[in-house]
């Protein structure tokens, strides 16, 4: 398939440094660089957000008056 994309720097340089190292050819270059990302697996365990019931429910739609709500609870919880 033929298409045109654009490189970031980095990632040109990356593919021009494989392609003299390997006598190959730019497209070859940024298909091995890419199919090396596509069976890349992380070495850290997916990350997770845990949630807990704080007993409160807060629209965060308007995040001003959340922030004031907010403060005003912890200044509540101070005295």
């Amino acid at each position: 398939m033929r298409t045109t994309i654009n490189l970031d720097p980095d990632v040109a340089a990356a593919a021009d440094q494989l392609r003299r190292e390997k006598h190959i050819g730019l497209s070859e270059a940024v298909n091995e660089l890419a199919r090396v990302g596509l069976t890349a697996r992380p070495d850290r365990p997916i990350f997770r957000q845990q949630t807990h019931d704080l007993g409160l429910t807060v629209d965060v739609s308007n995040v001003a008056e959340t922030l004031d709500y907010l403060d005003t609870a912890e200044d509540a919880g101070d005295r």
